[in-house]
């Protein structure tokens, strides 16, 4: 599933092509997983005022009031081509087509695509429940602990990826951070102080800005191939810390996978935690 990274470049990417460019043409078309068919017909002759990454959102703002809302989810992608150029992927697997004098913008295999007024927008509740957003110009730790506080009973791993509490954190970071953080992913929020929560938010704030770039995410400072991650993708391998191999296990209703090495992430349990306080909130 794409990471608030990858959704912060593929904004960073369709905003130089798009904007302040005049759409020529639009269209959606169905296929299997899009849950419904916009009609793009309605942004012909509009201007692209603005492209925002917000969270695992991507919208794409127009002058004549209307919002272009997308999430990738597991296995969409957003493209951008010159005009007449060949496309990497088959039409067939386009869901929504934007064209400008300049350029083409194609999302494929994307799920969600939808286009919203501004009062749409208001009322938008997958925009509206979204947490502080960790590639944001400015992120609010205190509400981002309080809202993670909010699901003390939730094992810290499904935590950590309930885009309510903080929004951007996706499989391989959920894994990563907990790994560097040292903490326990099947704890419940409960089991961790307010700092161990705030030294791991700090940890996926930093390692998002680091991978905001482009290229193979890293997140163990070395580009060697093969040495970019910790923990994720290397179960049954030594972890590179201590040695012992790295477990594997689903977690969560969705059966996200988890990595994490048993010796360096002890168990932890609720009386273990020293200094939990549920509406305490953290600058």
């Amino acid at each position: 599933m794409p990471e608030g990274d990858t959704i912060f470049r593929t904004a960073e990417v369709l905003r130089a092509a798009l904007v302040e460019r005049r759409v020529t043409a639009a269209r959606a078309q169905p296929r299997p997983g899009l849950r419904r068919v916009p009609d793009l017909s309605r942004l012909v002759g509009a201007t692209v005022t603005h492209v925002e990454a917000r969270g695992k959102h991507l919208l794409i703002g127009f002058d004549n009031g209307l919002t272009l809302r997308s999430h990738l989810r597991m296995s969409g992608s957003w493209h951008r081509y010159r005009p007449g150029e060949t496309w990497r992927r088959p039409a067939r697997q386009a869901s929504a087509i934007l064209e400008t004098a300049e350029s083409v913008a194609v999302a494929f295999n994307t799920p969600v695509v939808e286009l919203l007024t501004d009062a749409d927008l208001r009322r938008s509740r997958a925009l509206t429940t979204l947490g502080p957003d960790l590639l944001g110009a400015e992120f609010d730790m205190g509400e981002a602990i309080r809202r993670l506080r909010d699901q003390d009973r939730e094992q810290l791993g499904n935590a950590l990826l309930d885009q309510r509490a903080a929004a951007g954190i996706g499989n391989v970071y959920k894994s990563e951070v907990a790994f560097l953080e040292r903490l326990d992913p099947w704890a419940p929020v409960a089991a961790f102080e307010d700092g161990e929560l705030t030294a791991a938010l700090r940890t996926a704030r930093r390692l998002l800005q680091a991978n905001t770039r482009g290229g193979a995410r890293i997140t163990t400072g070395s580009g060697a191939r093969g040495e970019g991650l910790w923990v994720y993708g290397r179960a049954g391998r030594p972890c590179r810390r201590c040695g012992t191999l790295i477990e594997l296990r689903r977690q969560g209703d969705l059966a996200r996978q988890t990595f994490w090495c048993p010796r360096c992430q002890p168990p932890r349990s609720t009386s273990d935690a020293r200094d939990v306080r549920p509406n305490h909130r953290v600058g």
